[in-house]
């Protein structure tokens, strides 16, 4: 099972975007755009560099986005008081019914994922990968991984 893991949460993860993907072109938006818009609701204020970290996508592409969705009256840049050279970023009140809709539509395609699901499985499941993702969040010190390492293959 082990040697599963990443596969099966990667082809989750994978689905879960493909069908988000659909859900928010009816809505004029692009899944990563949807993702950028969610992020920006969860911390008001950060900057391009960060978010296109959180997203795991290159810096100019997240400014291209960005640029999208100011010019489509979503996201306001202004500039961070701290540092010249840097923009913060804030949803407009345009965003905030689209994000509404868009997290309703969310939540269809969880329950349609978790069809068949007790509410107990439901929240197991839920516990048990938020446990993967803090495991995963841990820094394992050089020493001890290249010693499991070691005892894993010798």
């Amino acid at each position: 099972m082990q040697n599963n893991i990443a596969f099966l949460t990667s082809d989750v993860s994978r689905l879960l975007r493909k069908r988000f993907d659909v859900v928010s072109r009816r809505f004029g938006v692009t899944g990563p755009q949807w993702r950028m818009l969610a992020a920006l609701r969860r911390t008001p204020g950060v900057n391009q560099g960060a978010l296109a970290q959180w997203l795991e996508v290159e810096a100019i592409t997240a400014g291209r986005m960005i640029d999208r969705l100011e010019k489509a009256g979503m996201v306001e840049r202004q500039a961070d008081p701290h540092d010249r050279r840097a923009w913060r970023l804030f949803l407009t009140d345009a965003a905030i019914p689209l994000l509404d809709e868009l997290f309703t539509c969310a939540t269809e395609v969880f329950d349609e994922a978790l069809h068949g699901f007790a509410p107990a499985e439901s929240a197991l499941l839920l516990a048990l990968l938020e446990r993967v993702r803090a495991n995963l969040l841990e820094e394992t010190p050089p020493e001890r991984a290249i010693a499991e390492g070691a005892l894993a293959h010798g």
